[in-house]
């Protein structure tokens, strides 16, 4: 079984696609936060800066950071990551089966993406 979400940033934004399309799929929606990121960048030239830089700016999902926090890592969603490498102008590219570690640049606090509600879910 794959685990793995993969789309190219070559390939265009999917259009007029029905509400189960975009989050029911096989990818449950990370191709649309992935989308909404691309959207993203284009309106917001300097966040997706900031993200290029290895920021991980406060966005619409728990993962980014404002400021460090007490504690040594925190938790944040997969569709933060996948929204974030859209801003950045990265392919999608997560694989389901492991929880990436992503270090913010400007606050230096860890955040480990996680499809685990219970991990992030009292973040």
């Amino acid at each position: 079984m794959n685990h793995r979400v993969y789309r190219s940033y070559s390939e265009p934004l999917r259009k007029k696609l029905s509400w189960d399309d975009r989050w029911e799929g096989a990818d449950n929606g990370l191709i649309t936060c992935w989308e909404v990121g691309r959207e993203l960048s284009n309106k917001e030239p300097g966040i997706a800066e900031r993200a290029k830089n290895g920021e991980l700016p406060v966005l619409g999902w728990k993962g980014g950071v404002e400021k460090k926090i007490k504690k040594k890592e925190k938790y944040g969603t997969l569709f933060y990551l996948a929204q974030w490498q859209g801003l950045r102008g990265d392919d999608l590219d997560i694989d389901l089966s492991e929880e990436p570690e992503l270090v913010c640049s400007k606050t230096g606090m860890k955040v480990i993406y996680t499809g685990d509600f219970k991990k992030y879910g009292n973040a």
